[in-house]
């Protein structure tokens, strides 16, 4: 009896344990607070574990239009560092900064911006620089910069993780470029929902053109759906696309008006889940590369 006593406390001793919380590890590392999350999955590659890296978008978040919360701005006064994209992106960020006391980078500092060509926007700097792998090597440049700064005791290592991301952004275009080479002249031509894709059509020499200019109207208006519906016809073009972060209801009725193939979903200013088709930058310029390329030779008619 006694032993069977001894054991029971012993089992009790254990289960309770088991059952009490954890410590909590304490993270010391400075923050790094990101607009969208394309740009947190960059500067984290940079980061390379040093620094903890967040968004304040979410995975499959719209970022033209989004507004901030009080959340956000917490998190953002409570931050060692604020990385915004610049040329335009973030229309509400200038207003989001000056809730805050933080010190804050912009990544693309530095990018040769190809203007918007047509409707409100025209004349801006269209702000989609990361479609360009080419582009992100500045961005690389910009964040080992800022994190060098911001904990000099890894600088060495920012630079060294730096230099093998720009090396893999080289890789990925050439891939981008030579997949999207086996398209006929006639063929070479880029149709989506938002004009976001300037700085990869001209890396692939692919003529663009968009329902709109950004994503921060998201309604086609009929002339603008009338207006890719006579381009569409008038080049014979094979397939359209739209961004996942929109409605393609606007960009179907030019499908339904032309015959062209709905070629499918492209990824721009979100990356998704970690389970899902793009959960990291290279993964979104991979995937989208191969979907222009596979639907644009897929010629039904």
């Amino acid at each position: 009896m006694t032993k069977l006593i001894g054991v029971i406390g012993a089992v009790a001793l254990l289960t309770g344990g088991c059952g009490a919380p954890a410590a909590t590890a304490r993270d010391d590392r400075p923050v790094v607070l990101t607009t969208f999350t394309v740009l947190a999955d960059i500067a984290g590659v940079v980061a390379g574990g040093h620094l903890r890296v967040e968004s304040i978008t979410k995975p499959g978040a719209e970022v033209h239009g989004y507004e901030p919360t009080p959340d956000d701005v917490k998190k953002a006064a409570a931050a060692d560092l604020v990385v915004d994209n610049g040329l335009g992106l973030e229309a509400w960020f200038a207003r989001f900064v000056a809730e805050v006391d933080a010190p804050h980078v912009v990544a693309g500092e530095g990018v040769a911006p190809v203007p918007i060509a047509e409707d409100a926007y025209a004349g801006e700097p269209n702000p989609h620089a990361w479609m360009s792998p080419l582009n992100v090597r500045t961005y690389v440049d910009n964040l080992v910069e800022a994190f060098a700064a911001l904990a000099p005791q890894h600088a060495a290592d920012f630079r060294a993780n730096g230099e093998r991301y720009r090396g893999e952004l080289q890789r990925v275009h050439d891939d981008l470029v030579a997949a999207l080479a086996v398209l006929p002249e006639g063929k070479r031509a880029l149709v989506t929902c938002e004009g976001a894709f300037s700085y990869l059509a001209r890396d692939a020499g692919l003529t663009e053109r968009y329902l709109w200019a950004v994503n921060a109207e998201q309604q086609a208006t009929p002339r603008q759906v009338a207006g890719v519906i006579e381009f569409v016809r008038a080049h014979a073009v094979p397939a359209v696309f739209c961004e996942s972060t929109v409605s393609d209801a606007p960009m179907r009725q030019v499908v339904a008006a032309t015959g062209a193939a709905f070629g499918g979903v492209l990824h721009v200013d979100s990356l998704s889940t970690p389970d899902g088709p793009v959960p990291t930058y290279l993964d979104l310029v991979r995937h989208d590369a191969r979907t222009i390329a596979a639907a644009l030779t897929r010629d039904p008619r």
